[in-house]
């Protein structure tokens, strides 16, 4: 869940909260964040963005992008513990709202990415991924080539990634390696930033785990590969795309960290900016990322900082279950609510998508949201706007009465967990981090795993919490 907080012109200055299930996906956006504000003089624009593909989609890393990770990751853990030095360092990076024992949990996320334990075995991802795999596929496991090309072209190529190439969809299926920027050899390093834990039910008894519980079915490429803006990446040649999804992404990529990278400089031809007569434009100290604490998104409307404060709602469609009205408070009057609908998960049938895009109608208007006017239709997003005059309250029972059973989108929940036999007994300090945290901290949820979500959006709701108001202060202050 992400938002974008209404602040005064005056001050020029954006805000972006972001509000996640698990602390392994706060940590992952700390670093692509700080991966995307290099000095560009450190880090050529061709490195950042190869990084990042390598960082964000692929199961397996090259060397030198796993020597940035540990870097990196280091870096973070001495600065989260410290928020003179990380306000001084990272200004554009806000941490003040987690709990503090979110902040430690957050700390010891970076220093096994930083190598807190090392030699591959304290994360062999190449072990896990086969061990989701098999259990994915159960009995088709050995007729995996088959299924990776039926789910490609009867599923995605239909509903309209047809850009994304029988082999990168295969070798990702394969090995967890989408972007192959390299000889295939050079992938040989977990990429531990994809690990996550997981406390489970062992024999009675609850045990720490650490293991990778991500995407397997519909793979990266939806995000950046499947659209562009210049159309030439899209031509066909005999019916065939002339590009691949993995081209197109590092295409859309590049492009974007070089807007990032002349955010605030003059453009070519304009002039120094002393001789511009209109304000410089914003530098990136001028806005900044704020993380909530996990499982807030039904209590952020108490505090008066955040009541009606939020001027863009955006909602993935893994987190669809946490749309209610206690949400939409914090959205101010003909402010907008995207939602992510789920166009690309494989594993649902046309009639549970348009059961899921039903259902997300419904929940948004019970929050107090309206279909947006004059927006074009899509599969992929939802847009809806705030009623002025909507005051959000209970759900109505109406809505509740045409609430799909979660059976109806697929397997149950437990039929989606891993087998116990790909866990890995985690390290003392992420043993300790997980037992601090209640709710125990989810792992990062992609696309194939959207339907335990799903199943918790359309269920009923359970009812609802109602703590007292208070004023917006920081989270730790609660403990």
């Amino acid at each position: 869940v992400k938002m974008r907080a209404q602040i005064p012109e005056s001050l020029r200055e954006e805000g972006f909260y972001v509000l996640e299930n698990n602390l392994e996906a706060v940590a992952r956006h700390m670093l692509i964040f700080s991966l995307a504000l290099e000095d560009p003089e450190k880090m050529g624009l061709q490195e950042r963005s190869e990084t990042f593909l390598e960082v964000w989609g692929n199961a397996l890393l090259r060397p030198a992008v796993a020597t940035f990770v540990c870097a990196q990751a280091d870096r973070l853990a001495h600065l989260v513990p410290e928020p003179d030095r990380l306000a001084e360092q990272l200004p554009w990076l806000s941490l003040g709202a987690l709990k503090f024992r979110e902040r430690d949990a957050l700390e010891a996320i970076f220093r096994f990415w930083a190598g807190g334990e090392k030699g591959p075995e304290a994360f062999p991802m190449s072990r896990l991924w086969d061990s989701r795999l098999r259990h994915y596929l159960g009995s088709r496991y050995d007729a995996r080539r088959g299924v990776s090309d039926w789910d490609l072209h009867m599923k995605l190529h239909d509903r309209g990634a047809r850009v994304i190439h029988t082999r990168e969809f295969r070798r990702w299926r394969d090995t967890g390696v989408a972007f192959e920027l390299r000889d295939s050899s050079a992938y040989h390093v977990p990429n531990r930033t994809l690990a996550s834990g997981r406390l489970l039910s062992h024999r009675g008894e609850r045990v720490a785990a650490r293991g990778y519980w991500g995407d397997i079915a519909t793979g990266p490429f939806v995000a950046f590969g499947i659209e562009a803006d210049d159309e030439s990446l899209l031509r066909t040649s005999n019916g065939q795309p002339v590009k691949t999804a993995g081209e197109i992404t590092q295409h859309n990529v590049t492009e974007l960290f070089r807007e990032v990278a002349a955010w605030g400089r003059p453009r070519a031809g304009q002039g120094a900016p002393e001789e511009e007569s209109s304000p410089a434009a914003p530098g990136p100290e001028s806005f900044t990322v704020h993380f909530l604490p996990l499982g807030s998104a039904q209590t952020l409307h108490h505090k008066s900082c955040y009541k009606g404060r939020f001027q863009l709602l955006y909602v993935s469609c893994g987190m669809v279950h946490l749309l209610s009205p206690e949400l939409g408070a914090c959205v101010a009057p003909r402010g907008h609510l995207i939602v992510e609908l789920a166009r690309y998960l494989v594993d649902l049938r046309q009639e549970q998508l348009q059961g899921f895009s039903t259902r997300v109608e419904e929940l948004a208007q019970a929050a107090g949201f309206a279909p947006q006017p004059g927006a074009r239709s899509s599969e992929t997003f939802a847009r809806f706007y705030k009623s002025e005059d909507s005051v959000p309250g209970c759900i109505d029972p109406a809505v509740e009465s045409g609430t799909l059973t979660p059976e109806a989108l697929g397997p149950p929940p437990e039929a989606l967990a891993p087998p116990l036999q790909t866990m890995i007994p985690p390290s003392e300090d992420l043993t300790q981090a997980l037992e601090g945290q209640t709710p125990p901290s989810e792992p990062l949820k992609l696309p194939s795993e959207s339907q335990v979500s799903l199943s918790q959006v359309l269920a009923p709701p359970t009812g609802r919490q109602t703590p007292k108001p208070e004023n917006c202060r920081s989270e730790s202050e609660d403990l």
